[in-house]
């Protein structure tokens, strides 16, 4: 590769009129970014706006049909992964590319391993991976440690080691805080800013406005695979960032219409698991929703599949209307109780099915007599919830794998309002999805409640959410879980993220 071209007003990353269609199906038309050396520049927009088909250009794993790339204002054209790599090019993807059975140095110096009389020196690697792992504070990540037992905030590190021995110039991370908790989060945060200082181009994917102006200095916002908007973090407001990604304005983003506080639809006393969680007690009525804060472990996605009869309990009651007992998830169904899993990839959908498979498997009696499944009945149920959910596919039959991750959870919450279900278990209902996709799942969560959703009479909800935002924007109660020990539900309005954090983590 050619020499860089020096001097402060040459961008470290020029991409020109990038255009690539997949088919007949544009993804990207004529798009356009910069970014400059010590600088972290957002790339925000919707799943499906066109976010990882451009970075997967840059990164040399698709090639465009048309635009320049320009890299210190050279031309460069990646043919391959480990060309843009060895330009100093590293791509961070939100599922990290590590070989967890090798150890840290083994990841860090993969591929570029030193060597003695064409033998590999360990000794080397060590070293090397010791020196960069201190330059990132973190010197107490042994070598030797094998990289699959690692927490995930120490594989994240080892995948930005790796990157900064291959002499990396500009750093992509895509979803980087989605399995962190908030104090690893502050510590990448603290850290980017240190690699900022120190001369790269940071480009940062995320969903979270809170922790993109945070991190960000400028920012890219695509829509439809097309540049809606750019410029200065400092100067935007979230408004005008959700304007520019959806097209239209938002009234609010936690939407809260009138509600009625029914009936008692769950009831649990005194319940524990197998290990979490330990005698919670709570009880949720109709035309409620009630959130679940805590830290990641604490217990509260074992609550819910005890709930749900997914996990086995081990003492204390569970009432869902006028059913009282355990029961399997088939029993919970017919009981009028439907969850949506945290894990949307192998738990929430099946992915190998097409958008109405998956939108009609809880009923399948009404598609046709004696366990027969009529194809028009079917396309007519799921092509009614395809409108109603805004979910954007080519038709009911494509596969659900296929669709971007917010309409993939706007699948999997339309079943459970295909099922006609009252009691809705949400685990974490907005997990790795996009602003605009939320505002939609926010709005539609609060029509539930309110009964105004078309959907019957208002339902009860239990939301756990690791966004504290989203809790003490949507929610009536909050009740916060420690170590599987569950405090009482209080008042939303009456409570503030810090003391929800105090209490979450002990500190209060």
């Amino acid at each position: 590769m050619n020499a860089p071209v020096q001097g402060n007003n040459v961008p470290r990353l020029e991409m020109r009129g990038i255009s690539k269609s997949f088919g007949a199906t544009p993804a990207l038309d004529k798009v356009s970014l910069n970014v400059r050396a010590g600088e972290v520049h957002a790339l925000i927009g919707e799943n499906g706006a066109g976010k990882s088909t451009l970075m997967k250009i840059l990164a040399g794993a698709i090639s465009p049909d048309e635009g320049q790339i320009l890299l210190d204002g050279r031309a460069f054209s990646p043919p391959n992964p480990m060309s843009a790599r060895k330009a100093g090019i590293a791509m961070i993807y939100q599922e990290l590319s590590l070989a967890p059975h090798l150890s840290v140095a083994a990841n860090i110096m993969l591929g570029i391993e030193p060597s003695r009389r064409g033998l590999l020196d360990r000794r080397a690697m060590d070293r090397a991976s010791t020196i960069i792992m201190q330059r990132l504070k973190r010197g107490d990540i042994p070598p030797g440690a094998t990289v699959g037992r690692l927490p995930p905030a120490s594989r994240q590190l080892v995948e930005i080691a790796r990157s900064l021995a291959t002499g990396c110039r500009l750093m992509i991370l895509d979803e980087p805080t989605s399995s962190l908790g908030s104090e690893d989060a502050s510590r990448l945060f603290s850290l980017l800013q240190e690699l900022k200082g120190a001369g790269l181009a940071i480009v940062y994917i995320s969903h979270f406005l809170e922790e993109i102006r945070q991190v960000a200095d400028t920012f890219t916002v695509l829509r439809d695979g097309a540049n809606a908007g750019a410029g200065s973090m400092a100067q935007a407001s979230n408004d005008e960032i959700i304007r520019l990604m959806i097209g239209r304005q938002i009234s609010t983003l936690y939407p809260r219409s009138p509600r009625k506080k029914l009936e008692p639809l769950l009831e649990l006393a005194g319940l524990s698991g197998v290990d979490k969680p330990s005698g919670a007690t709570l009880t949720l009525h109709r035309g409620e929703i009630l959130g679940i804060a805590g830290l990641v472990g604490s217990g509260r996605t074992e609550m819910m599949r005890a709930i749900f009869g997914l996990d086995r309990v081990r003492s204390g009651t569970i009432r869902i209307g006028v059913c009282e007992g355990y029961a399997t998830p088939e029993q919970r169904w017919r009981q009028g109780a439907g969850m949506l899993s945290e894990d949307r990839k192998n738990e929430g959908l099946a992915s190998g099915m097409s958008v109405a498979d998956n939108l009609c498997l809880p009923r399948l009696e009404i598609l046709g007599p004696r366990g027969l499944v009529f194809p028009g009945r079917q396309e007519a149920q799921a092509c009614k919830w395809i409108s109603r959910m805004h979910i954007r596919c080519r038709g009911p039959s494509q596969p659900v794998a296929s669709l971007s991750g917010g309409n993939q959870q706007k699948v999997a919450l339309a079943r459970l309002l295909y099922h006609d279900a009252d009691l809705l278990l949400l685990d974490e209902p907005t997990r790795g999805i996009d602003v605009a996709s939320k505002a939609q799942i926010y709005e539609l969560i609060d029509a539930l409640a309110a009964g105004t959703a078309g959907a019957g009479r208002p339902k009860a909800i239990l939301i756990v959410s690791s966004y504290l935002p989203e809790l003490l924007g949507i929610c009536d109660r909050i009740a916060i879980m420690r170590r599987g020990r569950l405090g009482p539900a209080r008042n939303a309005a009456a409570l503030t993220d810090r003391q929800v954090m105090l209490e979450a983590t002990g500190s209060e």
